[in-house]
């Protein structure tokens, strides 16, 4: 009998990478590669950001990998650094993501599934009906205020986290099963792209003229660490499995698993959905497709005007199963900072009936609906785009303390490649924030000002915070 103060283990191997591919894939592969192309304007230098951020996400996969099987915990990342690092930056990693990146995130895929569900219900109006006031930030203002749309997305977080406080194993099925849409519907549009949707002339013009007419110097590098913004933010969430360790079966062996085996094949997805568009599209459309739509604009031109009704609803069942995911996985972090005492006390408390973190879910559900009265955060997510990278990178600095503090430790999976491949992570990973800080200083300097606030934060916690004691049953439950 399950302790009802410990979390169940009802992520099975299938759902843990389905939680990975289904938290990558959102609404990003569909929207972001009009901006990238507008920025490198080559086809393939589109084509290169997408591959060097897929290396980059599974080199990143593969070295926490050994994190997650070392300490399979709720929380993960969170873990990591605590324990890699220092509470400190375990806190400031726990805080930043519950601010803004998945909070965010779940708020921005919540109102691009009422965007599209609009093609349907055009009642679902954008236009706010009642203001709360505009918020001035870098780059532009943000107006505060309830719409349709946005209520409907509030609406379908409110959904989802219900589903997720009634147990992980019904959440983790509606995980696969929304996992599994979506992969057929983009390996659809990927097919038909590159053979019956083909469009010779844009075909010819894209891979005839493949590398633009600027000719390529090193130049070109900081223009493809700039563009990589928009691809980062579609490839990221891929950790979000570890976050939920506590709940996976057999975690040892079937988070590094999840995470190699997920990242691999949203990866693949990525270029080859974009090897199709640029099959379908002349480079020029997929600069200028209407609201950045790319991936509408390639189903209209394949199936006409019903295009763009069947790529409504395939992103419809994306963003809805890439926010079960979200859910699912972010309240975990919150959820372990409290037990730490590191945050609401009420937030580290498990469901004794359901065995989920219900509290936290919830809390996350507020913040989220707040943020979604913005209506649009894509620069929210600019802003803390730079303070996911810098985490993802200094938590491979905590992989390699680790393998110096604790040499004796457990780790049933090792890093392919130690310590070359982890090494030269940092190195890339370090050139993008660096080139991140130089070209996009209106949307990096914010993200790093979200962190530094937290320091603060983090010991006024120390000072207040009370751990949660659950008992050394459920603390052997969940180990």
């Amino acid at each position: 009998m399950t302790h009802p103060n410990a979390l169940v283990r009802g992520i099975n191997v299938t759902a843990a990478i389905s939680l990975v591919v289904g938290s990558m894939i959102g609404s990003g592969i569909f929207i972001v590669s009009a901006d990238i192309a507008r920025q490198v304007d080559a086809p393939g230098l589109l084509l290169l950001v997408w591959a060097i951020t897929g290396v980059l996400t599974i080199m990143g996969a593969l070295s926490q990998g050994e994190l997650a099987a070392m300490a399979p915990r709720a929380g993960g990342q969170y873990v990591y650094l605590r324990e890699g690092l220092s509470p400190l930056w375990g806190f400031l990693y726990g805080w930043t993501l519950l601010l803004v990146i998945q909070a965010g995130t779940i708020a921005a895929v919540a109102v691009a599934f009422a965007s599209f569900t609009s093609v349907l219900v055009p009642q679902l109006s954008p236009g706010v009906f009642l203001s709360l006031g505009q918020v001035p930030m870098p780059g532009g203002t943000i107006e505060l205020g309830v719409s349709w749309q946005r209520v409907f997305g509030i609406l379908s977080v409110v959904v989802l986290t219900w589903i997720n406080v009634r147990g992980v194993r019904q959440a983790a099925w509606i995980q696969t099963v929304l996992t599994a849409a979506k992969v057929l519907a983009l390996g659809g549009l990927i097919l038909l792209g590159l053979t019956v949707g083909r469009q010779a002339a844009a075909a010819e013009a894209n891979f005839g003229s493949f590398w633009g007419t600027q000719p390529l110097t090193l130049a070109v590098l900081p223009v493809i660490g700039a563009a990589m913004v928009g691809s980062l933010f579609a490839s990221d969430a891929w950790n979000n499995v570890a976050f939920a360790a506590a709940e996976v079966e057999n975690p040892r062996r079937n988070l590094p698993l999840a995470l190699l085996t997920g990242t691999l094949l949203v990866s693949a997805f990525y270029v080859l959905a974009n090897f199709a568009y640029l099959s379908v599209l002349p480079l020029d459309q997929i600069k200028t497709a209407a609201q950045n739509r790319v991936g509408t604009a390639a189903a209209e031109m394949i199936f006409g005007d019903a295009g763009r009704t069947i790529m409504a609803i395939a992103i419809m069942i994306s963003t809805f199963g890439c926010n079960n995911g979200l859910i699912l996985a972010g309240a975990r972090v919150s959820f372990a900072m409290a037990r730490d005492g590191l945050f609401f006390r009420v937030v580290g408390g498990v469901d004794p009936v359901r065995h989920t973190p219900k509290a936290a879910l919830w809390v996350q559900a507020l913040w989220t609906s707040m943020l979604a009265l913005s209506g649009t955060y894509l620069q929210l997510l600019d802003y803390v785009i730079f303070a996911a990278v810098l985490f993802y990178f200094l938590t491979v600095i905590a992989l390699f303390r680790l393998r110096a503090l604790r040499p004796e430790a457990e780790r049933p999976y090792r890093t392919l490649g130690y310590p070359w491949m982890p090494a030269l992570y940092l190195v890339l990973t370090g050139a993008v924030l660096v080139n991140l800080l130089i070209q996009k200083p209106l949307y990096t300097w914010p993200g790093l000002i979200i962190v530094v606030i937290g320091i603060p934060v983090y010991f006024v916690w120390r000072r207040v915070g009370v751990p949660v004691d659950v008992g050394a049953e459920a603390e052997a439950a969940e180990a």
